[in-house]
């Protein structure tokens, strides 16, 4: 009864902290409310939402994933490489940046699962790798030149919704209905709750970490999409420390670094609240560095939250 209070009181407090810091950025600055800025944090949000799906499937079997911001950069000049100098179409160039991204994440499956390397130690080192590879393919310059029509996925609508945000919601629905209502959602929850038990009870969990890097890769792969289109330039560097907001925003949405315990829903908050600290601090002229140091203590805090209640529940 008790842990059933703390985790609905969890719950509701990430709403309410997305609430006030609202209603605060709401008064400090008077833009902060036009409808342009709400626009810009909409597409901004977007992009950190597609890719925390994926993030948090990785972190409920208590893993990591710090290859997301390369990810996304590769995905970037690879998609564009192709429109620009190979005569690709814009849906064949999409479609085969989306596959290689998912082959980045099965190859950290590989790496976590059938290697058994740690997961930090592996998607770390894809990171370099793949990080090195968008500065080798693009030279190090930006790329640009797309067809007119490939603005439309970062930078349309449908009636007054952003395109970007379509796609946002979309995902969501996808991976709320992969963990609430599939088998797979299930056997997340068990691997992370305990693996060895999760084994032992005929769940394959080596075909289920790399289902969930794989996922991982996909999503990311779909943000740098969606930056692509919105920047329209593909740049060497974009998605450079995406993966830190990224598992901020998870986090910070109530899912555990333990594995085991987390809501989509709250993920949901845990974006909105990344996206408008960011875009409040920028109105508020926050240099740089301080926004740093807010991001790394509002990550600090969330995670010692949830050590602090993963020890009331041991005790």
């Amino acid at each position: 009864m008790k842990n059933n209070v703390l985790n609905q009181l969890k719950s509701k407090a990430i709403w309410v902290v997305f609430a006030v810091l609202f209603i605060g950025f709401a008064l400090a600055n008077h833009r902060f409310l036009s409808s342009s800025n709400l626009f810009t944090i909409a597409r901004q949000v977007s992009m950190y939402g597609i890719a925390s799906i994926g993030m948090t499937f990785v972190i409920l079997i208590a893993g990591i994933d710090l290859s997301t911001g390369s990810i996304i950069t590769i995905v970037n000049i690879v998609c564009a490489y192709l429109m620009v100098n190979s005569g690709f179409s814009m849906t064949a160039a999409v479609i085969c940046a989306l596959l290689m991204a998912t082959m980045i994440g099965v190859i950290n499956g590989f790496l976590v699962s059938s290697i058994g390397m740690p997961a930090l130690i592996a998607t770390f080192a894809t990171q370099i790798i793949f990080e090195g590879a968008a500065y080798l393919l693009s030279g190090g310059t930006p790329v640009y030149g797309f067809d007119e029509r490939f603005k439309f996925i970062g930078q349309g609508y449908i009636g007054p919704i952003p395109v970007p945000v379509i796609i946002m919601i979309a995902c969501f629905a996808i991976g709320s209905f992969i963990l609430n209502k599939t088998y797979f959602g299930r056997y997340f929850y068990a691997v992370g709750g305990n693996e060895e038990a999760a084994r032992l009870s005929g769940i394959r969990v080596g075909f289920i970490k790399y289902l969930i890097y794989a996922l991982s890769g996909l999503f990311a792969g779909l943000a740098g999409i969606v930056m692509l289109s919105r920047t329209n330039s593909a740049q060497p560097t974009a998605g450079k420390g995406y993966e830190f907001d990224v598992i901020t925003c998870v986090v910070l949405g109530g899912v555990s670094v333990s594995g085991g315990y987390g809501k989509m829903s709250n993920v949901v908050a845990g974006v909105l609240i990344i996206g408008i600290l960011t875009n409040g601090m920028v109105l508020l002229n926050v240099s740089t560095y301080m926004q740093m140091v807010v991001k790394g203590l509002v990550l600090a805090l969330a995670v010692g939250f949830d050590c602090l209640q993963r020890k009331r529940v041991v005790a």
